[in-house]
């Protein structure tokens, strides 16, 4: 028993997987259809969650909302993966001015929170659900930049990496056959902990109508219709509260546990979570030393 405690994350987290990916064939009622006559209901036999201020079934919403919710946060996580990965990596491999350019880039996405700079994208793009999946990805793309960055570096130092280079060995062929490979370990700890911020970052945007679409439930949108009626229909408030934070909390620990298992000892250059650090060490690298600069960054943390 005390063995199903601990692994309680991963119980919640498959729980959600398999609602998200079952939810069109679960027996739930239709998450859009509206009942004035039946609304802000106290959970029943035929609601069980109760009814929102529309009448619409909170539970079929939830059911619904879970699919869409962790669709638009792996699609954004898959975008920042891809792009970040692949801009760190080139500009890693090409160096010079490309590889000044691409992390100065960074360097701005990251000086702003993801959520301030979604919305800024938002307002660009437009309302949708494409447009929140481009702006989240986009938001977090640094992250996996830095990391990228941080393996390259550790990786090229190697004396494998040293003894390919001798013999001839391209530098785009050393990259893909021994950077990337070393890196699956800690790339996927990112993504595990770049998800859960992705998915409470959805929900803001979907909180502040900047989201998808204002018919489509996710946990964003539930959660701010049911915000104007807390009083009277508390629990249609409180169920998918509950769900997005035990989603994320989950997460975040599956995410920490991954990262103590397949990275135990993370490079110094890893602490992605400091963007002054960041930022400066950009600079000492683009246009020479900045120590007076030094004093007031934060320090560093391994293991963040």
């Amino acid at each position: 028993m005390s063995r199903v405690i601990k692994q309680w994350p991963w119980l919640i987290l498959g729980l959600a997987v398999v609602i998200a990916l079952l939810a069109p064939l679960l027996p739930t009622q239709d998450p859009y259809y509206q009942s004035l006559l039946a609304r802000n209901l106290a959970p029943s036999a035929q609601h069980w969650l109760g009814t929102d201020s529309f009448g619409r079934d909170v539970l079929a919403r939830l059911v619904a909302g879970t699919r869409l919710t962790l669709l638009v946060a792996v699609a954004a996580t898959c975008i920042a993966f891809v792009g970040g990965v692949g801009l760190g990596l080139l500009g890693c491999l090409a160096g010079g001015v490309t590889r000044t350019v691409i992390y100065a880039g960074f360097d701005m996405i990251l000086t702003m929170p993801a959520i301030l700079l979604s919305l800024a994208l938002m307002v660009a793009l437009g309302v949708g659900t494409g447009s929140v999946i481009l702006a989240v990805g986009i938001a977090f793309m640094p992250l996996f930049a830095y990391v990228t960055r941080a393996i390259h570096e550790r990786e090229s130092a190697a004396g494998y990496v040293t003894a390919a280079r001798v013999i001839g060995v391209s530098p785009l062929t050393i990259a893909w056959r021994h950077v990337l490979p070393n890196a699956i370990g800690t790339l996927l700890t990112q993504i595990a902990i770049v998800m859960p911020r992705a998915i409470t970052t959805e929900s803001v945007l979907s909180f502040f109508g900047m989201g998808v679409a204002p018919d489509v439930p996710t946990w964003g949108r539930i959660i701010a219709t049911a915000a104007g009626f807390a009083e009277q229909a508390p629990l249609s408030l409180l169920f998918p509260v509950l769900a997005l934070a035990l989603t994320t909390l989950s997460l975040s620990l599956v995410g920490t546990r991954l990262r103590d298992t397949l990275d135990p000892t993370p490079p110094r250059a890893m602490a992605v979570l400091d963007p002054l650090k960041l930022i400066l060490t950009n600079w000492e690298e683009a246009f020479g030393s900045s120590e007076h600069l030094e004093d007031c960054s934060a320090p560093v943390h391994p293991h963040l």
